[in-house]
């Protein structure tokens, strides 16, 4: 018996080694041959699960761009043939919940019978799934309805259509931000894409791997949407306004407003004319006829949806006129060229170089002091000071005010003015004297805003921004964006000084529109003639800020090119900047000298003073003649 179970046991090991033998024989000579066919006889089952790119808000919270949940109509084309009884169902069902006709249905069987994932519709809204949804779980009125499934996505939607449109900037394809927020902070909003995976054999149900999507952050503007809603208003109104006046062209060729505050370099509006609507951003409608957009070539197009979407604020340069001459007298005084007790006469011209260069009042503004040259915008006076001051410290101080220089600011596309401005090498008396009055150099919005903002906040100079917190999908803070200060540019003393000289500007100047009751307005007009300087065309602005002592908000308005018949008007933005101020104060809490009562919207009725024509920059036409054809070099006429 025990012989018998030695040579039992025997026989079973020499069986097993020759199995095992076998095996190795098979995989060996034909293992990669019966590997494919197991593999053709499975399926590799994996789908993205998509992540939620991260919303845009306000300061206060309010979202400014978001992602909405979508779905994606699938088609299991194998599946629903898996039963004659299907087709007819599962066409009518795709009909009827989503519009998908049967030609379409009938185009993919023909196609690709064996096909697993064919995608028929994007961009599902909610409600229209939950109507499926019913369907598809309803087997007892629909049992043959197969092989269709709904695949989640998100849809990236504005639900304030065109507001803050250069601010934020849109997304296209594969969440890639253009523009604004959206392409600045593109890596921070993007989150990472998940993925749902494993095999299935046949029938059988196999345990599936998820790897959960990681959400995009959440980018807390500084923009304060009540604000930016009022500037944009203003802006729509005088563009509206000028449509149909007897100069033919729209309002302006461009009308942009910053909101900052002094004290920190936050950016609580920016917007800019003409806009676009985020959630259809290649509409060209609103400003061309269909049969000019047909008549347009790509590259044609292609401009002309560039010149939309491009930021005014950040991106254009343009000469800024008087608004200058603010930051000429601080530079003086920083210098001490000045100490604020000089007087000086203007008889209406002054002869510099080779030209007699004009101040808007031809007779003349006679003698007057630093604070009076300011008040009357004087272009005789601020000559005189510019050559005291000098090219060397013109030229540096234009440096440190940020003239010539990168903002910083955490938006695309900064106007590079570096090679727009005169070095003290190059800058001749008569190039310095223009300077001194903002004629002759080119700067940015941004850059005016924040070189201004240090003028009166005492000479500290904030890097702008217009991010103030990154936050996890949940709201937690990960990131606060503190103010970043780059540098001094002026004393306290000198501040105190320009602060009070701009106040005059309001009180007895060419601001006297913006003299908002209850509220120390304070700022300074400008017109700058553009080139070529005979054709009459004109940038006209105000930069304004209040209160006078401790500044709690700066506003800059630019009209460039206004549909008027006389376009050297400041007191277009003046009024302009009034009527923003004025609605916007009592919202934000602005300081009051004393209380009044708010009338938001309402225009402020002008003087009998202040209904003369501002524009107090100008040259006189025989100069500007002069200037243009015997002055310019060839590359300053290209600016």
């Amino acid at each position: 018996m025990q012989k018998k179970l030695v040579i039992l046991f025997a026989g079973i090991i020499l069986a097993f080694a020759g199995l095992v033998m076998r095996i190795t024989y098979i995989n060996a000579a034909s293992g990669e041959e019966y590997t494919k066919i197991v593999l053709d006889q499975q399926q590799y089952d994996s789908r993205v699960i998509p992540y939620k790119r991260g919303d845009i808000v306000d300061r206060n919270g309010s979202k400014l761009a978001t992602s909405e949940r979508v779905y994606n109509v699938i088609l299991d084309v194998k599946a629903m043939l898996d039963d004659e009884d299907y087709l007819a169902p599962t066409k009518q069902a795709l009909r009827d919940c989503f519009g998908i006709e049967e030609s379409v249905v009938d185009a993919l069987v023909a196609e690709n019978p064996d096909s697993r994932y064919s995608v028929l519709k994007k961009g599902v809204d909610y409600a229209t799934a939950q109507t499926f949804k019913a369907i598809d779980e309803d087997e007892e009125n629909y049992p043959d309805v197969k092989g269709i499934w709904l695949e989640e996505d998100y849809h990236r939607t504005y639900p304030y259509s065109t507001l803050a449109s250069d601010v934020l900037g849109f997304t296209v394809d594969g969440n890639v931000g253009n523009g604004g927020i959206e392409g600045y902070y593109n890596s921070i909003l993007n989150g990472t894409d998940g993925r749902e995976y494993g095999y299935l054999e046949g029938g059988t149900s196999v345990e599936r791997t998820v790897k959960e999507p990681v959400n995009g952050k959440t980018v807390v503007s500084t923009i304060d949407l009540q604000v930016q809603s009022v500037v944009e208003k203003y802006i729509q109104q005088f563009n509206d306004e000028r449509k149909n006046n007897a100069t033919p062209g729209e309002g302006s060729k461009n009308t942009a407003v910053m909101v900052m505050n002094p004290q920190t370099g936050e950016i609580l509006a920016e917007a800019s004319y003409p806009n676009y609507d985020l959630n259809n951003p290649r509409d060209l409608t609103k400003y061309y006829t269909q049969e000019e957009i047909d008549a347009m070539s790509d590259e044609e197009t292609l401009d002309a949806l560039n010149n939309l979407w491009k930021n005014f604020c950040v991106s254009d340069t343009y000469e800024p006129g008087s608004t200058v001459k603010p930051f000429t007298v601080a530079a003086a005084l920083e210098t001490g060229a000045l100490t604020g007790d000089e007087t000086f006469y203007c008889g209406g011209s002054l002869h510099i170089g080779d030209y007699d260069i004009h101040c808007i009042n031809r007779d003349g503004h006679g003698t007057l002091t630093v604070k009076g040259a300011v008040e009357n915008s004087c272009n005789v006076a601020l000559m005189q000071i510019g050559e005291m001051i000098g090219a060397v410290d013109f030229s540096k101080y234009q440096h440190i005010f940020g003239f010539g220089e990168m903002t910083g600011i955490d938006l695309p596309g900064e106007g590079d003015t570096s090679g727009l401005l005169y070095t003290p090498d190059n800058m001749d008396e008569t190039s310095l004297a223009t300077n001194a009055f903002g004629q002759n150099f080119n700067v940015t919005m941004t850059q005016m805003m924040a070189g201004f903002c240090s003028l009166i906040n005492g000479g500290y100079y904030y890097e702008p921004h217009i991010v103030k917190q990154i936050q996890d999908e949940n709201g937690n803070v990960i990131e606060n964006v503190e103010p970043v200060l780059v540098k001094r540019t002026v004393s306290e003393e000198t501040s105190a000084l320009v602060k009070d000289y701009m106040r005059g500007v309001v009180l007895e100047g060419s601001g006297k529109l913006a003299d908002i009751p209850g509220y120390e307005v304070a700022g300074k007009t400008g017109t700058a003639e553009k080139l070529p300087r005979s054709e009459g065309k004109n940038l006209v602005s105000f930069i304004a800020f209040a209160p006078q002592e401790n500044p709690e908000i700066a506003v800059y308005v630019v009209i460039d090119e206004p549909n008027e018949y006389d376009q050297a008007q400041s007191s277009l933005a003046v009024q302009m900047a009034a009527d923003i101020m004025r609605e916007i104060f009592p919202y934000l809490g602005i300081t009051q000298t004393e209380p009044v009562e708010p009338q938001a919207g309402t225009e402020a009725e002008p003087s009998e003073e202040s209904q003369e024509d501002y524009s107090d920059e100008s040259y006189d036409e025989s100069y500007d003649e002069s200037y243009d054809e015997d002055y310019y070099d060839e590359d300053y006429s290209e600016w």
